[in-house]
């Protein structure tokens, strides 16, 4: 990925802004949860209906689009895009779209919210050849799209911003498989719950570069709270508390043991876990550690999958 920022310059054409602004290669962390969520129909038994798949993986890609442009938004009411110095572009700091003049407010609000409006129609598609609960798992992912960043939940300044990150990802495996089955398997929310607390460490590492930012514009996120000496040790306990569960579900067979394939992104989470404990005060030297815990969810995610697949 590009280290220049966005600008009128670099990006000419419309339809182009429109594109990168929603972050492409961000949208990888609700893709592969969804792929995740393919891979337990097969191993369960169940044969894929491909049409639902891609429109539920297209659905799920849209709001995970609109979520990254409606915080952009919200960030920048409330100011603390703007007060950031210490980013590391493109992972902290925002899209940059609005402060750097390529995409106004009102427009970036207005495509946010238009791509959630193409999650709905989806969504309504797929409840209805799927089954009525489907609406309810739908509601829930976009109230947490909104709550996270919009006034008056704000729950990335509540310090909740985790938890739902956390929840969030975690469901979106659960919606994939229910519009191949019409079942909600708790097996899939405990298989996808150590990747949610993944995604929920790409926040935190996140938030170390963003920190006095984000405290000065009333965003008290755990970085925030225990401060940075402190946070970098919560870094750590949840990516262990990821992998434990991993191994606690292979022990009491709610998985296969080939799952345990997603052990491997132990490797990455630990170098960047040990990169964050020696520059946790040294912002502009964190980016190693953000690139591999994105390979680190990532891989985890992928390779459970294949576990399941070759069971």
């Amino acid at each position: 990925m590009s280290t220049l920022e966005p600008s009128i310059e670099l990006l000419g054409h419309r339809w182009q802004r429109y594109l990168l602004a929603t972050r492409p290669p961000f949208l990888l962390a609700a893709a592969c949860p969804a792929l995740l969520g393919l891979a337990f129909t097969v191993w369960s038994g169940h044969a894929i209906d491909w049409p639902a798949a891609v429109a539920a993986l297209l659905a799920i890609v849209c709001l995970h689009a609109g979520v990254n442009l409606l915080n952009d938004y919200f960030d920048a009411l409330n100011g603390t895009d703007a007060l950031n110095e210490e980013r590391l572009y493109p992972f902290t700091g925002g899209s940059r779209f609005i402060q750097n003049g390529v995409l106004g407010l009102r427009e970036t609000l207005l495509l946010g919210i238009g791509l959630w409006l193409v999650t709905a129609v989806l969504g309504i598609w797929l409840a209805g050849i799927s089954g009525p609960a489907l609406y309810l798992l739908g509601a829930l992912g976009l109230f947490i799209g909104w709550a996270y960043s919009a006034p008056p939940l704000r729950l990335n300044s509540r310090g909740l911003g985790e938890l739902s990150v956390a929840l969030g990802f975690g469901l979106i495996p659960v919606g994939m498989h229910y519009t191949q089955t019409t079942d909600f398997d708790l097996r899939l929310f405990a298989a996808a719950l150590p990747a949610g607390l993944l995604t929920a460490n790409l926040l935190i590492i996140n938030q170390f570069p963003d920190r006095r930012a984000d405290e000065q514009a009333g965003k008290h996120h755990w970085v925030v709270r225990l401060g940075p000496r402190r946070a970098r040790w919560m870094y750590a306990a949840v990516g262990a508390l990821a992998y434990a569960l991993l191994v606690l579900w292979v022990a009491i067979d709610i998985l296969p043991a080939t799952t345990l394939l997603g052990l491997l992104a132990v490797a990455p989470s630990t170098v960047a876990a040990l990169h964050l404990i020696r520059h946790w005060d040294r912002p502009a030297l964190l980016a190693p550690a953000i690139k591999l815990t994105i390979l680190a969810l990532l891989g985890h995610t992928l390779l459970l999958a294949l576990g399941l697949l070759v069971v």
